[in-house]
């Protein structure tokens, strides 16, 4: 999702600035959201430790778990 905004700088040439960060947004409160998953079932040191890296790679967990399944079809 990408918004557009036209405005001119002090020559009065026209500058396109592009906003974006609507996906940006949706994988950070996945991300919080597997962290806090993780670390609440996490018992020792180890297991939060895990559970940090975890956050960060749980579309890919997700995805190949999802085809797994897929395949058993």
């Amino acid at each position: 999702m990408a918004t557009d905004l036209r405005t001119t700088d002090k020559t009065g040439q026209n500058v396109q600035v592009r906003v974006q960060g609507g996906p940006d947004a949706v994988y950070g409160l996945g991300l919080f959201g597997a962290w806090y998953y993780f670390m609440s079932q996490a018992t020792t040191t180890e297991e939060r430790v895990k559970g940090f890296f975890k956050g960060f790679i749980w579309p890919a967990l997700l995805v190949y778990r999802l085809f797994q399944f897929l395949e058993k079809d």
